[in-house]
């Protein structure tokens, strides 16, 4: 199917009238998108620089906060679709980079506005995100006027909501080595006042070889997906360092795996977009608009590579985390590359 039909699918109904798709897109994104985002209530946290830190408690045997418990049992009652597109990884593996493929390949071509006009995170709305009386992911979800609706979590795939099992909704799952992630989501917590205070290199280490980060072990998280990945034929498994080593072929599994067509021009056009240099200048995805996000401490977008832990494990921390890895992977368990 070519990723042009979903642009005019998704249309609104006024009076009696289906209004045309195109026009709907440009006018959500200055009506719906940008009224919702530019309310007193949104601009508290979107614009506001400083916010109390929160501190992460046990949730149902996994660390969390109250920014991703608040809502919770309207997350799991979130109603999906058949034509949803979950995108699910563990924090700081590829997740904005993947949603940015996923929008180019349905709406870059046919609604290129968009890509001008409206912010990632407006598109791809954060499932589990809640800011008590001030916005949640879910509602920014619910709302969404494309089609199909493209929608981020990193919940593990045990706190998934139901509704998108039971309407075999597609999910692409996205995994990076454990290192990386870890150096990553340490920088992350950072500059990030939305997560709880990360302290210094070895502490959040440990921590988060303890399973005692957000979203909670790296461990359970991806071999979880990892085994839903053999009974669930909707579920593709993406890995990082894969689309670091040629995102071109990782588009092709992904255009596979979602049943679209799109010519080599076209794919070349959304590899040079999503190209890491790229990204991080375009205000659309660097997210350099969200003032809780200190880009002056580390920059959202940090260097995007393959063995950046080198630069921050120590030797004893390297061979400590080398046999909890071999302790905590399980067997069959997805293979990872920490160079490439």
């Amino acid at each position: 199917m070519s990723p042009a039909l979903f642009c005019e699918r998704a249309y609104l109904t006024h009076g009696t009238q289906k209004v045309d798709s195109l026009f709907v897109i440009s006018v959500f994104s200055i009506w719906g998108f940008r009224v919702f985002f530019e309310s007193a209530h949104a601009k508290k946290v979107w614009q506001m620089e400083q916010v109390p830190r929160p501190t992460v408690f046990d949730f149902h045997g996994v660390s969390m906060t109250k920014y991703f418990t608040d809502n919770w049992d309207n997350i799991q009652n979130f109603q999906a679709r058949p034509d949803d597109i979950l995108i699910a990884t563990y924090p700081k593996a590829g997740t904005t980079w993947v949603s940015y493929i996923l929008d180019l390949l349905y709406f870059g071509k046919t609604c290129p506005e968009r890509q001008e006009t409206v912010l990632i995170h407006e598109r791809v709305p954060f499932l589990e995100i809640t800011v008590p009386s001030v916005f949640t992911g879910k509602d920014m979800a619910d709302q969404l006027p494309t089609t199909p609706r493209l929608i981020k979590t990193h919940l593990p795939v045990q706190f998934i909501p139901k509704s998108f099992w039971e309407q075999n909704s597609r999910i692409v799952y996205v995994a990076r080595n454990a290192k990386d992630s870890a150096v990553s989501y340490f920088h992350f917590g950072r500059m990030n006042s939305l997560q709880p205070e990360p302290g210094d290199w070895s502490s959040f280490l440990q921590d988060f070889i303890d399973g005692k980060v957000v979203f909670g072990s790296w461990f359970d998280h991806v071999n979880g997906w990892w085994e839903k990945k053999q009974t669930h034929s909707k579920l593709l498994y993406l890995f990082y360092e894969d689309l670091i080593e040629d995102a071109g072929r990782e588009i092709d599994q992904l255009c596979s795996f979602l049943g679209l067509s799109v010519s080599t021009e076209e794919k070349q056009s959304v590899v040079t977009e999503v190209k890491f240099d790229n990204m991080k200048q375009n205000k659309m995805t660097n997210y350099s608009t969200i003032t809780v996000m200190n880009h002056k401490v580390s920059p959202f977008m940090r260097k995007g590579q393959v063995g950046d832990w080198k630069n921050h494990f120590t030797v004893a921390q390297d061979e400590q985390f080398n046999e909890v890895y071999k302790q905590k992977m399980r067997n069959p368990a997805p293979q990872f590359r920490t160079e490439v």
